[in-house]
């Protein structure tokens, strides 16, 4: 669809709704119309009367400001048979491994460069993280980024590294090097760990859920503070969590 684009604009309709809905980010619960010309490039009265079909068959809604998403995405989303099927999968041992270390619980799936946010259980003394269901997070820079990235299917080191290395926080790893080092101790150990490298102040354990061919296809984590958590010692259940979901998977197949 991006295809045909005119200024970094597509010249279908359904190209620029499409550019209008993907410009809600993590933590817009909702955008003006001004906001949403200024991250998309689509003139006022285009996305206006777009946003009007839109809000027609609530996937979007207009508030006195400007608009949010709609019901209907909501929706639309928990049809989607593969997130599906691995939500239902995972609930009883996300379930499991949240009453066993009490620390916030992550189930994520890859979607291009990004890390995809599936499930979340929220400890009650952890720290807040910038993860939500739905949400979106830089591959290269989360534990459950780096497991997706260790195990993931050829190619995909390298399309996150022709996009760059985005520095999050001082421990990024955003050299090349250091992210192929960190990759290789990675499936060497079969966990990753994060310390502060997606926000300061937290830490991450992460294991790979992986198909019959040993390729990842989501991960599961728990994070919590840097100066409370220690992963080695919760590595071992959510490696165990990951395999089990590896298991019930294969077993659908």
């Amino acid at each position: 669809m991006r295809s045909t684009q005119r200024n970094g604009v597509p010249n279908s309709v359904l190209g620029r709704a499409l550019t209008l809905l993907t410009a809600f980010r993590g933590g817009d619960d909702e955008l003006s119309l001004a906001e949403l010309h200024r991250r998309t490039g689509i003139a006022k009265p285009t996305a206006h009367r777009l946003l009007g079909e839109l809000a027609g068959w609530d996937v979007v809604e207009r508030t006195p400001t400007g608009v949010r998403l709609g019901l209907r995405l909501f929706e639309l989303g928990h049809l989607v048979p593969r997130q599906r099927d691995l939500a239902e999968a995972a609930a009883p041992l996300l379930a499991d491994l949240f009453e066993a270390t009490h620390e916030t619980v992550h189930l994520a799936v890859a979607d291009g460069v990004e890390v995809v946010y599936l499930q979340k259980l929220v400890g009650p003394q952890g720290p807040t993280v910038p993860s939500r269901v739905g949400g979106r997070m830089p591959l290269h820079c989360t534990g459950v980024g780096k497991a997706l990235l260790a195990f993931g299917p050829p190619g995909l080191v390298r399309r996150v590294l022709a996009g760059g290395l985005d520095r999050r926080t001082p421990r990024t790893l955003a050299a090349p090097g250091l992210l192929a080092a960190e990759l290789a101790r990675i499936r060497d150990r079969g966990v990753a760990f994060e310390y502060e490298e997606s926000t300061v102040g937290i830490t991450c354990v992460a294991a790979p859920v992986l198909d019959g061919t040993g390729t990842a296809v989501a991960a599961v984590s728990i994070t919590g503070w840097v100066n409370r958590l220690d992963p080695d010692r919760f590595a071992p259940a959510v490696r165990t969590a990951a395999l089990g979901l590896s298991r019930a998977l294969r077993a659908c197949e």
